[in-house]
């Protein structure tokens, strides 16, 4: 674990961890190590908050000038094909709704069929991992800022 989490609590450190673990093992392509990682994350009671600010800031470093809906699909699309060979089991309406939910545009009110909580965590750390890969940079800062900005916003309500 980096020294970036040190300072925060025990939930959040276990958030921070099972994330960590989880793209690890997306990327590596691990399944059993994947589906151990997800558990933790699935039992973790922010963890989709937390993933959903990584996702966020993500999709904001690599499209600096903003998202049109042919990025979305493109995003949505190369997270899809790229994950289908290991993980048969990949919702492409899962991933959308992950990636609609971090831009602040997914209602589940109009969905008529919102995936459950662990459909979102079960998918959350393969969409992060190609965003990651997207990057080529560290998981570790996006995880730190995404606590730093839940915090803020946190004090600020």
């Amino acid at each position: 674990m980096t020294t970036t989490w040190r300072h925060l609590p025990a939930p959040a450190r276990e958030i921070a961890a099972a994330a960590t673990d989880a793209v690890a093992a997306a990327r590596e392509r691990d399944p059993e190590a994947y589906d151990l990682a997800v558990a933790r994350l699935g039992a973790a009671e922010r963890s989709g908050l937390v993933l959903g600010a990584v996702v966020r800031l993500l999709l904001e470093e690599s499209h600096p000038d903003g998202l049109d809906g042919e990025d979305v699909r493109q995003v949505l699309e190369r997270c899809v094909r790229g994950v289908a060979p290991w993980r048969p089991d990949v919702d492409p309406h899962v991933v959308l709704v992950l990636l609609a939910g971090a831009l602040g545009v997914y209602d589940p009110v109009d969905d008529e069929m919102p995936p459950d909580p662990p459909d979102l965590a079960r998918h959350a750390p393969l969409l992060v991992a190609d965003l990651i890969a997207a990057t080529g940079r560290p998981l570790d800062g996006y995880l730190a800022a995404a606590f730093t900005e839940i915090e803020r916003t946190e004090r600020q309500d």
